[in-house]
């Protein structure tokens, strides 16, 4: 009877760390079918709701970042530290895992420590060009780390990194929709110029307030000739506030929108990006994975608000190969320079090729493939 082959893959808080777990695990899957996963995640975030749709099973640890502006949000943090390590060391003491998979998130520091310490072979997937504390701290006890981009040996020990590009969802890429599909789902018009806006899977205030303040202005003073049209997934946190506003505050007739979609979570992103000319994003990394690998021409609004700034050193690095446009978050988002950037946009359609065509040559876009046909031959290779 050959043995089991079992692998805790562990991330999360955000659709940036989800989404290349999910994509791992369905490359793996499909190299050995034999393989059964655990997911282990964060309590309350979105692994919880989006994993168990692809069939996985996930346990939730109550574990939660380190709040860099509020020391009071903080105070429950080393308990929660605490009990999320024994939880961790039940889980992997019950399910006896041949692998430990890290993708980045709150959950992922625990699971990987502890495995680690149980000299379980274990696994860090760094999505962005700098990584965050925790992952530079795992890595020095992980077997191999999976990264996106160059040089990452500044953080990492050289003999340990692995280039593979970021894991991206392939179902983007659907060859049977059709423009007008796509805008049609959306409620939208095939001929006009789209724009998707989307903030990460958990919004952004300062995007969304940007988008609200352009949809306040004429538009006879911006676009009088042409029209625009747009996508905008805003986050669960400010779902609500938004559609009251566009209610009640906002005439969408007079703006320069004349027809508009919005969302609290777009599921099929698939549509969102094939209906759009534009795509105004946060620059995580695999929001960047995602918009490289479909080609999308992109303005790029980096967070502030995240660790070592990693955010703005990903888009730097793509508009310093002329695959994107970016525009800064350091105060509020500059709706003038967002509306000029628009209009350049839309009159030059040749940019758009150009900047998506830049963005699609700066990544590999078979990085699940990679990882997953490395743990294979590393573990469960029944020749070996």
């Amino acid at each position: 009877m050959k043995n089991s082959k079992k692998i805790i893959i562990t991330g999360g808080g955000t659709g940036g760390h989800i989404f290349p777990a999910i994509e791992i695990a369905l490359a793996l899957k499909q190299h050995d079918a034999s393989i059964d996963f655990l997911f282990v995640g964060s309590l309350g975030k979105i692994e919880m709701k989006k994993v168990p749709n692809y069939g996985f099973k996930i346990i939730g640890l109550w574990i939660q970042g380190i709040h860099r502006k509020s020391l009071l949000k903080n105070i429950l943090f080393p308990i929660k530290l605490l009990i999320s390590l024994i939880h961790s060391l039940i889980i992997i003491l019950i399910y006896k895992p041949n692998v430990v998979i890290g993708t980045g998130g709150y959950a992922s520091g625990p699971v990987i420590f502890i495995a680690s310490i149980l000299k379980i072979p274990t696994y860090i997937q760094e999505q962005n060009s700098v990584p965050g504390i925790t992952n530079q701290i795992l890595s020095k006890r992980a077997n191999k780390i999976f990264v996106a981009y160059d040089k990452m040996d500044v953080f990492f020990e050289k003999n340990k990194i692995i280039v593979t590009g970021n894991p991206v969802r392939k179902s983007l890429s659907n060859k049977n929709i059709t423009l007008h599909k796509s805008r049609s789902f959306f409620k939208l018009k095939s001929e006009l110029f789209t724009i998707l806006v989307v903030g990460g899977s958990l919004g952004a205030k300062p995007i969304n307030n940007v988008i609200l303040e352009l949809l306040k202005m004429k538009k006879v003073d911006l676009l009088p000739k042409k029209r625009l049209q747009l996508i905008w997934q805003t986050g669960p946190d400010h779902y609500s506030e938004i559609l009251n506003k566009l209610n009640t505050e906002i005439d969408v007739a007079s703006s320069m929108f004349c027809n508009i979609s919005v969302h609290e979570f777009i599921d099929a992103m698939d549509l969102a990006y094939k209906a759009a000319d534009v795509v105004i994003s946060r620059a995580g990394a695999i929001a960047i994975a995602e918009i490289c690998y479909l080609k999308k021409a992109s303005v790029l609004i980096p967070s502030p608000f995240v660790a070592d700034d990693h955010q703005k050193k990903n888009a730097q690095y793509l508009m310093n190969q002329n695959a994107s446009i970016v525009i800064n978050n350091d105060g509020l988002v500059d709706g003038n320079r967002l509306i000029k950037e628009i209009q350049n946009l839309q009159d030059n359609l040749n940019l758009i090729s150009e900047l998506g065509t830049n963005a699609h040559n700066l990544f590999l876009y078979n990085s699940s493939d990679l990882i997953s046909r490395f743990i294979i031959n590393q573990h469960f290779n029944d020749d070996q």
